[in-house]
């Protein structure tokens, strides 16, 4: 596959990281800042409803729904398991076309996975193989709790296996916290120590 170099991978530490709510805020920001530049926004895997029905209703974006999101399950479920469910297989290349199609058109496509990066795409593939075979660099959320530090450096781990251009870590308050439970839970230095990436 070819390299997406207007593109931008959103990825987590896990399911309800926070990726949709900085998906949403970059997409907001750069509405804002960067016109005429255009931007779109690529889920191209969802279990559940949810996020291709906030994007469409937040955003007055260029995109159908399914531009947003190529491929969707009903179930809230791991993407095989949702997919099998319904009896049915998951493409691969269909959200590739997709990407292809909005990179032609627009300036810039932010592309928010599914989970985490390990959170499995089919029966063989996971997020981070995903970006890998795509090309596009990624940052990582994390949620401020207890043992998110763990989670970013086995992630980060994974990033690095998988061979990919982590351009940032964003921590990401999911619940009401503090500032001292942000540098407790989430400690900018010790993450930054640990994985040479930047928070």
């Amino acid at each position: 596959m070819k390299t997406a170099p207007n593109a931008l991978l959103i990825t987590g530490t896990d399911t309800d990281a926070g990726k949709t709510v900085l998906t949403a805020a970059l997409m907001a920001y750069w509405q804002h800042y960067r016109q005429p530049q255009s931007i779109a926004i690529l889920k191209p895997f969802q279990s559940g409803i949810g996020d291709r029905e906030l994007y469409s209703s937040l955003f007055d974006l260029q995109q159908t729904l399914d531009e947003i999101n190529p491929v969707h399950f009903s179930a809230p479920l791991a993407l095989p398991i949702a997919a099998a469910l319904e009896g049915k297989t998951i493409s691969m290349e269909v959200p590739w076309q997709t990407l292809q199609s909005l990179m032609q058109r627009h300036d810039f496509v932010l592309i928010e996975g599914v989970g985490g990066l390990g959170s499995p795409v089919t029966f063989e593939t996971t997020v981070a193989d995903l970006a890998a075979d795509w090309k596009v660099p990624i940052v990582l959320v994390v949620p401020v709790k207890l043992g998110a530090i763990g989670q970013v450096v086995a992630n980060i781990a994974l990033a690095e296996r998988s061979g990919l251009i982590v351009k940032g870590i964003v921590r990401n308050c999911v619940t009401p916290c503090s500032e001292e439970d942000v540098e407790n839970w989430a400690n900018q230095a010790l993450i930054e120590q640990l994985t040479g990436i930047q928070v």
